[in-house]
């Protein structure tokens, strides 16, 4: 009878995947100054037990894996490591500001659940399949970012030079008019500035929908694989 791999044991991927989720609601709580004095201790070993269970399941994934080198780099490797690392470096340490950013980096310990989710082996197939499209599609939306940030340079910075100081003080509100997300803090007071927003916004709109009818599409063909 052909032995089973360690990994593939469905019940101990369930408990790992309970366990970053108990993980990250625990980093969630310890966000909270009055549970974070209270609880202090308990934050503190709950941490040291998730390290152990972490790092003995990225040591125990590197021992059994046929092709070691090409695990610890490739990106389920890395979201290991990186979930890890961090907390042992800062685990006994001053708080300082350097070892405060590091533990930053636990919540890292999120991507972790994709490797146990198909439907994310699915969307990364996905992502993969239109990866030349999403490519073409980054590299025009860079180019209409910084026509658009040209464009009400040249329209506002005149009557408005605290804000439109220039094209690259200018990339924030093409960011947030191509977006659609249009946060008010800067806006056009011209005509000509307020027509040319109105197609950039019209633009804006029909370049948001290609990326996600590209994935879509992508999506069900694995789907119905």
């Amino acid at each position: 009878m052909k032995n089973k791999h360690p990994f593939s044991s469905k019940n101990l991927n369930l408990l790992i995947q309970l366990l970053i989720i108990a993980s990250i609601i625990q980093l969630s709580i310890e966000t909270m100054p009055s549970l974070k004095n209270q609880y202090k201790n308990l934050f503190y070993w709950l941490e040291v037990f998730f390290i152990f269970v972490f790092s003995l399941e990225y040591f125990a994934r590197i021992y059994f894996s046929k092709e070691k080198s090409k695990f610890i780099f490739s990106f389920y490797g890395l979201i290991d490591l990186i979930s890890i690392l961090p907390s042992i470096l800062s685990l006994g340490a001053t708080d300082t500001r350097f070892f405060r950013s590091l533990r930053l980096l636990r919540f890292f310990r999120i991507f972790k659940m994709v490797k146990y989710s198909k439907a994310m082996d699915r969307i990364k197939d996905s992502f993969s399949d239109v990866k030349e499209e999403m490519i073409i599609f980054l590299a025009l939306s860079l180019i209409l970012l910084y026509i658009s940030a040209s464009g009400i340079y040249y329209f506002e910075h005149e009557v408005q030079p605290e804000k439109f100081k220039s094209i690259p003080h200018s990339l924030w509100y093409s960011i947030s008019t191509l977006t659609t997300v249009g946060y008010g803090d800067i806006y056009p007071i011209t005509i000509g500035g307020k027509i040319f927003t109105f197609f950039i916004l019209i633009i804006g709109l029909g370049f948001i929908s290609i990326p996600s009818g590209l994935l879509a599409s992508s999506f069900l063909r694995n789907k119905n694989l």
